[in-house]
Parts: structure tokens; sequence; C-alpha cells
């Protein structure tokens, strides 16, 4: 997105410049803002005539106050966590974010202690999710993987019902190459259906689909945890105009 050189581009509406940022690279301003605008400090609604209220009247409202207060960070922070529940974080991912380099695991994905904050509201954690998702992607799904060689070692059974599963489709390539099926559809179809249904009764009896579900569940609490506490970087270095 481009704005034209003109005075009436300094005040541009709020979403046009979240979009420009976002398409420009500049991520991290855009955090930055989205944390800025949900610490904005709430207009003050004490009257005047509380400044000459007693001194322990005043005092069990400081009290109350920081009680209140303390309460309400707690509570501000469960919804924020809870919130990360209610994201659909694959809603903005494409096949082109898997295309690109793997970024680097120490530098980028990883990153410094300084990296990660706690998302100041909703709208920033779903912000952080879908962008951090879209940067990382590749990362994420090599550790799906790991996690999956991960259960398949502690479920033994499903490694071999895995393998065997494997064993059973390049027998079938091989028996379908050797006796020329597709010259003959309908044997092909029935190989096919028997070897389908011999597979679903693989996977499910030797517990493979136990280990793909906890290694699904594990990668995606660590991607939306990852995602929703890191601060968000420039994607981009950004050209400088002339």
């Amino acid at each position: 997105m481009a704005f034209s050189p003109n005075p009436l581009s300094l005040s541009v509406p709020d979403p046009a410049f979240e979009s420009w940022l976002r398409d420009s690279g500049y991520l991290d301003l855009l955090d930055h803002r989205t944390s800025a605008a949900a610490a904005a400090p709430a207009p003050a609604s004490s009257s005047s005539s509380s400044a000459a209220a007693a001194p322990s009247s005043a005092s069990d409202d400081v009290v109350s106050s920081i009680t209140g207060g303390f309460f309400a960070s707690l509570l501000s922070r469960l919804v924020t966590v809870s919130s990360l529940l209610t994201i659909n974080p694959f809603s903005k991912l494409s096949a082109d974010d898997f295309s690109g380099d793997t970024p680097p695991w120490t530098t980028g994905f990883f990153g410094a202690c300084d990296s990660y904050s706690f998302p100041a509201s909703s709208q920033q954690a779903r912000m952080r999710v879908h962008e951090n998702i879209k940067r990382f992607a590749r990362n994420y799904a090599t550790l799906f993987i790991v996690f999956f060689a991960c259960a398949l070692y502690q479920m033994p059974l499903a490694l071999v019902g895995l393998l065997a599963s494997l064993a059973l489709w390049e027998l079938f390539k091989y028996c379908s190459d050797r006796w020329e099926f597709d010259h003959h559809p309908s044997a092909r179809k029935l190989v096919i259906g028997i070897g389908q249904c011999a597979t679903a009764v693989l996977l499910t009896f030797l517990n493979v689909q136990m280990a793909l579900f906890s290694a699904l569940a594990v990668s995606y609490s660590v991607m939306l945890l990852h995602a929703g506490f890191r601060k968000l970087t420039p994607s981009k270095k950004p050209s400088r105009g002339r």
C-alpha cells in the first residue's frame, strides 16, 4: 500500500496505517503500537470532593484500589491467555509461507529473553499469532515432525504400525507394476480397497493415531504459546524512499 505525497497523507485512518505497517514489514512498530494502545490509562473519574475525605477513608480507598487493580489485571491476563484458544491460527496461512527459507532457530525463532512479552490485549495476541505463524511456519512444521518422532519412540507399536502401513503400500505398488493393474481397473479398485481397510486396521490397533494426536496436541500448544508471547520483529528490511 502506498500513499501519495500530500499533507492529507499525514492523517490516514488507523486501519489503513496499520495495513501499511504490515505490508511494509514494520511488524515491530505495529506490535509496539498495539501495546501502547492497550496500556493507555483510563480517564480519571474521581471528583474534587474525594480530596477532602478523611485519612482513614482515603487509606481504605487506596487498599481497595490496589486490590481491585490486582484482580482486574489478573482477570485481564486470564482473558488474554484464554483468547488464544479461540483464535484460528491458520486463517492467514498460505502455501507460500512454506516455500521460503527456514528462519534461524537461535536468533530468529527463539530469540533473546527480551523477545518475549505478555500480550497487552486479545487483539495483540491475535495479531502476534497470525503474523508469527506466517513467519515461522517451517519451524513449527519441523517441531511437529520432532514431536511425532518422539511419540513414535515412546510408543514402539505405533512405529511398527506406521512402518507396516508404508510397507503395505510399497507392496501394492510392486504388485501393481508386476501384474499391470492399470489394465484391469476393477482389480485395481479391489486391491486399493483392501489396502485401505488393512491400513485402517493397522493404524487403529497399533495406536498410530494416538501418537499422531499427541504430537498434534503438543505442537499446537507450543505453537500458540510461542506465537502469542513472541514479539513481532521486522519481516524484511524496509526500503528507504528517495
